[in-house]
């Protein structure tokens, strides 16, 4: 009877060995976790094109509102005599009216004004007591000084490196290299006094305005 029952404990102690290992519930759980992280970070061919569509067209929007006001700078200004003027200013931002301008000015003035791009801009006065048809930017063409009038030398005459030129804006006398820039002036219905681009032939070189 003894020999029986261990025998039979021996039989169940090597089923025991043969039964399946039970996998604890911990890594099951980890493993489960790990699946469904995986898929939530996949992201398909679809998504991965719209997600590049988007970061090119946002850089492409971001050069772009940069560049345009680079290239502006430097395309030539609007059309000649007219359309796209700016008024005249004096020191103080007021508009010049044309009346009272000239009501205050001599024969042959030539007294500066703002005018295009806020640069200072000469204004003449002719012999008829009218204001001449064109504007003389008074930087100089050497390295940017603002060049004044001498009126008893009947130039306008650098400070800065002794360049001269004529009462019409050519020069006479280096190391400026190119004249005065032209801009238009006119008189607008109002009265008041107009600057614009002068895009037409330099009549003083006969050629085209370098500043154009």
């Amino acid at each position: 009877m003894v020999k029986c029952a261990a025998l039979l404990a021996a039989l169940a102690g090597s089923a025991a060995a043969f039964a399946p290992a039970q996998v604890p519930a911990a890594r099951s759980a980890v493993s489960l976790n790990m699946a469904e992280a995986t898929d939530e970070f996949y992201i398909d061919q679809d998504r991965r094109n719209l997600m590049n569509l988007i970061l090119v067209g946002s850089a492409a929007v971001t050069v772009g509102g940069l560049a345009v006001p680079y290239i502006a700078f430097f395309l030539p200004p609007g059309s000649g005599s007219g359309a796209g003027g700016v008024p005249a200013k004096n020191a103080l931002g007021d508009d010049l009216f044309a009346k009272d301008y000239l009501a205050e000015k001599p024969v042959g003035d030539r007294s500066l004004a703002q005018g295009l791009k806020g640069d200072a801009t000469y204004l003449i006065v002719k012999d008829d007591k009218t204001l001449e048809t064109y504007g003389l930017n008074a930087v100089c063409t050497h390295l940017g000084c603002v060049v004044p009038w001498s009126a008893a030398n009947n130039k306008f005459m650098c400070p800065c490196h002794g360049s001269q030129y004529a009462p019409t804006g050519a020069v006479v006398r280096g190391p400026a290299p190119l004249p005065l820039a032209l801009a238009h002036c006119d008189v607008a219905e109002d009265g008041k006094i107009m600057f614009s681009p002068w895009t037409e032939t330099d009549f003083r070189t006969d050629g085209k305005g370098w500043w154009n």
